[in-house]
């Protein structure tokens, strides 16, 4: 326990400084958890970390997380063009191997590229929202997402009776999954009352609930991938914590799905 409290704050004073920063030194921190993410990832499903069909992926979580606009660069391919892009060439991968490399294969890095990718990307765009705004809306996020697992966490072990989702994770609990959803809604209207009239009422409940839905599923999805290879964490990076995977599984699923309902501006 004293191992993971510390880890937690030097990993979150560090993570948090830089996001005051913003800018390239933030941008840079989000491509290096991205490519770090996507090594946990090949690592967990089992293939060579560096094999051939990896370093595509890592490519194209470069590509998609690179921080073209700070650096005065225009983006070659659009991310859904990169994404087509790469897609093909994981598919053309098996052909070209006479089936060496299945398809099955192919899918998982694919799958991986896209969920890691897409996800940290979109937690650099919240840091860099149009309305110049960004710092807000990322702390925002973050601590409706923070809350919500603690919310969860604490409201099930005191109140916890009815399992959530047993097979996938046997500790979580429906009251502890309720418990989050209010504590994240209460953090966000918090918020919105600081906020100066720049985050409505009816916004910050929405981001809120959001954030414990979208992020408790996203840590759901986490854990069955890890509990079907049989791991218990992605990594080791964060001692007591797992690693980025694990921190960051809630992260890069509610960032892009609060971005393409438009509750945040992009």
């Amino acid at each position: 326990m004293k191992q993971r409290l510390i880890t937690g704050i030097v990993a979150g004073v560090f993570f948090l400084g830089l996001c005051v920063i913003g800018g390239l030194a933030f941008q840079t921190l989000i491509v290096l958890m991205a490519l770090i993410g996507f090594y946990e990832f090949v690592r967990m499903i089992k293939l060579p970390a560096f094999g051939g069909t990896a370093v595509i992926g890592y490519l194209g979580i470069l590509y998609i997380t690179f921080p073209w606009e700070s650096l005065g660069l225009e983006k070659p391919l659009g991310t859904l063009a990169i994404l087509w892009l790469f897609l093909f060439l994981f598919l053309a991968i098996t052909v070209l191997t006479k089936n060496e490399i299945p398809i099955a294969q192919a899918a998982l890095l694919f799958l991986g590229l896209a969920y890691i990718g897409l996800g940290f990307t979109y937690i650099a765009y919240t840091r860099n929202t149009p309305d110049g705004n960004g710092l807000f809306w990322t702390f925002l996020m973050l601590a409706a997402i923070w809350s919500s697992d603690a919310g969860a966490y604490f409201t099930g072990r005191r109140f916890g009776k009815h399992k959530l989702w047993p097979v996938i994770s046997p500790n979580k609990t429906v009251e502890g999954a309720i418990g989050g959803i209010v504590l994240a809604v209460v953090v966000s209207l918090i918020f919105a009352l600081l906020s100066g009239g720049l985050l409505e009422i009816g916004r910050a409940i929405l981001l809120g609930i959001s954030a414990a839905i979208v992020g408790q599923m996203g840590d759901l999805i986490q854990s069955a991938y890890k509990r079907v290879y049989g791991i218990k964490d992605s990594g080791t990076l964060l001692p007591g914590h797992g690693g980025i995977l694990d921190r960051c599984d809630s992260w890069i699923t509610v960032f892009p799905f609060v971005h393409i309902l438009m509750l945040l501006p992009y």
